[in-house]
């Protein structure tokens, strides 16, 4: 059903825009890779939307006249969905999720513009600060990526 919600477009209440994502995350334009997250259940799991474009300022070089996006942005996307579920959960925006690893990341076909990528963040394990999630990029319900990545909450200033 959320599958189907993300591929459709069809808004939940559980559902976070693009505006309440950047009260959560510090990213922006251009490196803020989700537009909304239309399926929450507390921390445990989302389902985000990165919807792909051809004015995405990495396929001028990623690759001309056979745009791509980069697996590396794909993973970067993953990973902020559960950063923005990690820090609305600890009740808002004064930490920032930061990555400390990516597992086993495979890369099943290519995403393009015009693309809608649905982006399933499911948490495998929290101990403190730290948390693991496993995570599948998908297109048109096929998995086109997934990864395991792991992230820590800190406070908004960057550690020295």
């Amino acid at each position: 059903m959320a599958e189907e919600k993300a591929e459709t477009g069809q808004s939940s209440r559980n559902e976070l825009d693009v505006a309440a994502i950047m009260k959560l995350i510090p990213h922006r334009y251009p490196f803020l890779l989700v537009d909304r997250i239309v399926e929450v259940d507390g921390d445990r799991s989302a389902i985000g939307i990165k919807n792909v474009t051809i004015n995405e300022p990495f396929f001028a070089g990623h690759f001309p006249n056979n745009p791509v996006m980069p697996g590396v942005l794909i993973v970067e996307a993953m990973a902020q969905t559960a950063g923005a579920i990690c820090v609305a959960t600890q009740g808002g925006g004064a930490d920032i999720g930061y990555f400390m690893s990516i597992e086993s990341a495979k890369f099943r076909k290519p995403v393009l513009p015009g693309d809608r990528l649905c982006l399933h963040v499911q948490k495998l394990k929290q101990r403190g600060q730290v948390w693991k999630f496993a995570c599948e990029g998908r297109v048109n319900g096929a998995i086109v990526a997934e990864a395991t990545v792991t992230a820590m909450l800190a406070s908004g200033k960057a550690p020295a």
